[in-house]
């Protein structure tokens, strides 16, 4: 059978126009009908799925904690976004250690999200993008809590500072860091040292830390007794070991206690140079006050041509007895002065301006 007959019939059947026709047809019909389920398919969103993980993003500058917020956005590509959902400062070395909470929007993959093409593994490090900033933070861990566990963290800190400087650390003063309280200094006690140019303080502070690793941390360091805590005030830095933990209030204290110190057989003119009002300072601090002075003359061993002993008063030379009032730490092992214990017998240095004194301890008050 010849495929097209004489009267231009397909194989007898069809005419050839028409069969061109119903191909055309055809292939019209079949391609909308892919068209438009390609489409469906094509514009068919997929599942998206939401988790919460903290970033570390390190030590970084003041000007760019002060930039980072609560709100910020990021879009990795695709579908993936991540959103700041809380941010926390502590200082660390000269600058602000900055660990945040982010929501991480991104295709379900399994059990859980591919955010930009992979889950967000521990240990991961992400970027954070913004027109006003670029960090990167390491992932430490991953839930579904959209906030930072935070708690007020109370410890006594111990440091010797300048003596200059020690006097413009007063209760009330406070680390702000991103334009948020971190730190208040909520007492202070203040003692000397042996070192006029030196002052030894015991500071209580509260602390918003986070608990990090089933543990409370200031920034990275952990709450415990013998850590090193850093706090830049701006008009000052404090750098001291934890005394204590979970309160503010210091083992010593200060206290003013009446002492009886004996100075012999110096001359009479060095021993009037002693008169009750003197006091020794250090730096804004009155360490010792001089409230009276008893003079005598020093007793001396005469031995007569006859071998008798008799004891008589030397022409020049004196006793003094000194009643001071002394600014001391009391603490669980007793009372020090400038840290050293106050014992009969113990010698003691005083600086009272015009002229400084050695004497032994006679009495100590209780």
């Amino acid at each position: 059978m010849e495929i097209l007959d004489e009267d231009g019939n397909l194989l007898g059947v069809v005419n050839i126009v028409d069969a061109f026709v119903i191909i055309f047809i055809l292939a019209v019909i079949i391609g909308g009908v892919t068209l438009v389920f390609g489409e469906d398919n094509a514009d068919e969103e997929p599942t998206l799925g939401t988790t919460h993980v903290t970033l570390d993003f390190g030590t970084q500058p003041a000007f760019i904690a002060s930039e980072i917020n609560t709100g910020d956005t990021y879009s990795a590509g695709g579908n993936s976004q991540l959103t700041l959902t809380d941010v926390y400062f502590a200082s660390q070395g000269n600058g602000t250690r900055i660990i945040a909470r982010a929501a991480l929007q991104a295709p379900v993959s399994g059990d859980s999200i591919s955010y930009s093409d992979a889950p967000p593994r521990l240990g991961r490090t992400l970027e954070v993008t913004t027109d006003r900033y670029q960090v990167s933070g390491q992932i430490q861990s991953v839930g579904q809590n959209e906030s930072l566990v935070r708690e007020d963290s109370a410890v006594v800190l111990e440091s010797v500072m300048g003596t200059a400087e020690a006097r413009e650390v007063t209760a009330g003063d406070q680390v702000r860091l991103g334009g948020r309280t971190v730190a208040t200094i909520e007492n202070v006690n203040k003692f000397a040292t042996q070192d006029p140019d030196q002052t030894r303080l015991v500071v209580g502070v509260s602390l918003q830390t986070l608990a990090l690793n089933g543990q409370q941390q200031f920034g990275t360091t952990p709450i415990q007794q013998g850590t090193a805590i850093m706090l830049d005030t701006g008009e000052y830095t404090f750098s001291g070991p934890i005394q204590r933990v979970g309160t503010s209030q210091p083992l010593e204290s200060v206290t003013t206690r009446t002492v009886k110190v004996q100075m012999s057989d110096i001359r009479e003119e060095r021993a009037s140079a002693i008169q009750p009002g003197m006091t020794e300072q250090n730096g804004d601090l009155t360490t010792a006050r001089v409230t009276d002075v008893e003079i005598r003359p020093s007793p001396m061993i005469l031995t007569a041509d006859n071998g008798s002993v008799n004891v008589a008063e030397h022409p020049v030379n004196r006793d003094v007895v000194i009643t001071m009032e002394l600014r001391m730490q009391e603490t669980r092992n007793g009372v020090r002065f400038k840290g050293q214990s106050l014992r009969q017998g113990s010698t003691v240095v005083f600086d009272l301006g015009t002229i400084s004194i050695e004497a032994s301890v006679v009495n100590v008050s209780a």
